[in-house]
């Protein structure tokens, strides 16, 4: 997912957020999500050197290299890149395929359906937030799984620790290289859009 932002003043916050996204259907390719960061990474960075070479621009909605296949595909001349995403169904409970044979082959008798299905989701922001939300259907009412290294409402406490400050250090190694991945692919997108665009 990557995320922009432009100016709307008729908006509460003052601008309007839109979101692009790339969806990859279950395949070996998509099965590592580490991986799959690396690689997009890797054609981020080439996509820009490639258009550099050639003295030309690249905006990762296209329409030459497009990395996205859904979304907000037309952006405002205004907008500006606010921060990449990812979303999985892989969760503590397990990975996808492990889950998936659960649905298909339930044991023990009990029925589950694709709406009982954890999921996680890890952002980066250009202000250096991260922010991660477990998704869990039957986590206790009031557990929002949002988990952010910086405030996210405008009057958050700021003499309340947060224990999330760390966020991208935090969990078992997989997560920490999700992070990791996420940021190598965040960081060339940032420094792209936004301060090459500056300068």
């Amino acid at each position: 997912m990557l995320f922009f932002t432009s100016d709307a003043p008729t908006e509460p916050q003052g601008f309007r957020l839109h979101t692009a996204f790339r969806l990859f259907l279950a395949a070996p390719e998509s099965n590592d999500l580490r991986a799959l960061l690396a690689d997009l990474a890797g054609i981020v960075k080439g996509n820009i050197a490639h258009a550099k070479a050639l003295r030309r621009s690249w905006h990762p909605l296209g329409p030459e290299r497009s990395m996205v296949n859904g979304g907000d595909m037309t952006l405002p001349p205004d907008a500006t890149y606010a921060g990449a995403g990812v979303s999985t169904l892989d969760s503590d409970d397990g990975s996808w395929y492990q889950l998936a044979q659960t649905l298909r082959n339930p044991s023990g008798g009990s029925r589950r359906s694709a709406f009982d299905l954890k999921g996680r989701c890890y952002v980066l922001l250009t202000d250096d937030t991260a922010i991660q939300v477990d998704r869990d259907p039957h986590a206790r009412s009031g557990n929002s799984g949002v988990r952010s290294s910086r405030p996210l409402e405008p009057n958050w406490n700021p003499h309340w620790h947060n224990p999330h400050k760390n966020l991208t250090e935090q969990g078992d190694y997989a997560i920490r290289e999700v992070w990791r991945q996420l940021a190598s692919l965040h960081d060339a997108l940032k420094h792209h859009l936004c301060e090459e665009a500056a300068a």
